[in-house]
C-alpha cells in the first residue's frame, strides 16, 4: 500500500470512528431530553402515552383533593384555557397550593390524567417558573 492509501483509509476510519461516537451521545441525549407543555400546547399535540414530559400552568381553585391515607393527591392544572387532571403519590412541595405556578413531571396516562412523577412548586411570591410564564403570557391571563 502506499502512504497515500494508508493515509485515505486512516481518515475514512477516523470519521467512521468519530461518526459512530456521536451516534452513541446522541441516542443518550434523546432518552434523557424532557420537553415543556401547557395544558393548551397537550390538548392541540397528540402525546403518546407513558412519554415522559414536563406539564406546567396554575393549580385550579378547589380542585385539590387527597386519598383517604394521604398519600395520593389529585388535583387540576389550568392554563386558563385548557385544564388537565393531574394524579401524584408522595409528598407535596411544602409551597404547593391552589393558584400558584406548578410544573408537574410525568406522562399522560391512558385515561387521560397526567400521573406526575415530580411536583415543582414556586418558591417565593415573585417567582413562577419561566416556562409556566410563558403559557399564561400566550393565553393573554399573565397577571404581574
Amino acid at each position: 500500500m502506499t502512504p497515500k492509501r494508508k493515509r485515505l483509509w486512516l481518515v475514512v476510519g477516523s470519521l467512521a470512528v468519530l461518526g459512530f461516537a456521536a451516534t452513541l451521545v446522541l441516542t443518550a441525549l434523546n432518552d434523557n431530553i424532557v420537553f415543556f407543555y401547557s395544558p393548551t400546547q397537550m390538548a392541540e399535540k397528540q402525546i403518546p402515552p407513558e412519554r415522559r414530559f414536563r406539564m406546567g400552568g396554575l393549580v385550579e381553585a378547589g380542585s385539590v383533593k387527597k386519598s383517604a391515607d394521604g398519600q395520593e393527591t389529585r388535583f387540576r392544572v389550568t392554563d386558563t384555557n385548557k385544564t388537565v387532571d393531574v394524579a401524584y403519590r408522595g409528598l407535596l412541595p411544602d409551597l404547593f397550593r391552589e393558584g400558584q405556578g406548578v410544573v408537574a413531571e410525568g406522562s399522560l396516562g391512558a385515561d387521560g390524567v397526567f400521573v406526575a412523577r415530580e411536583i415543582l412548586a414556586k418558591h417565593d411570591e415573585n417567582y413562577m417558573p419561566p416556562e409556566v410564564a410563558k403559557a399564561l403570557k400566550d393565553a393573554g391571563q399573565w397577571r404581574k
